[in-house]
């Protein structure tokens, strides 16, 4: 199996990871008896370090699918290129309908973000960046176009050693 330095287990980390939900839908099935329930919970896990990751579960109590999702989301943690308290360059990312762009931004801005994307930065731990949602405003859409761009990132020194330029 070929290994991929952005993507380790819980393991190769501590246990310092904060857990945030994000996102509780409620799906009802129509019975002979009246109307059953299921749910379906999106749960972000990051340290604030560079690593990030997010899970998503379903189950017939909204408990049961926030613990399913957190064990998802701590299987699923993924670690992303920063320089200082930003993002390395500007990047632009569409995942189905959810097109997400990333842009550094000077110390001091904060994160200037919608609601899914700045929760996906706050638990990745940049501090400085300027982002924008454009298309559908499905939470778990917005949230795996936001990680993708993050996975995406390049770090400009390396880069530039990979194309054969002095440094």
């Amino acid at each position: 199996m070929k290994e991929n330095k952005q993507h380790r287990r819980q393991e190769d980390f501590g246990t310092d990871f904060e857990e945030k939900v994000l996102y509780i839908n409620r799906c009802s099935k129509v019975v002979k008896g009246g109307r059953k329930f299921s749910f379906s919970a999106l749960i972000l896990v990051g340290d604030g370090k560079g690593n990030v990751g997010y899970g998503f579960a379903k189950a017939n109590e909204v408990s049961d699918a926030i613990r399913k999702g957190g064990e998802a989301a701590r299987k699923n943690i993924l670690s992303f290129e920063m320089e200082g308290t930003t993002i390395p360059h500007e990047i632009t990312v569409e995942w189905d309908g959810a097109k997400v762009l990333l842009k550094p931004a000077p110390e001091g801005t904060g994160i200037i973000a919608g609601s899914k994307v700045r929760s996906v930065l706050e638990l990745g731990g940049v501090k400085n960046v300027v982002a924008k949602s454009f298309g559908s405003n499905n939470p778990l859409n917005q949230v795996r176009a936001t990680i993708r761009a993050l996975m995406s990132l390049r770090n400009r020194i390396r880069n530039r050693e990979m194309r054969g330029l002095e440094v």
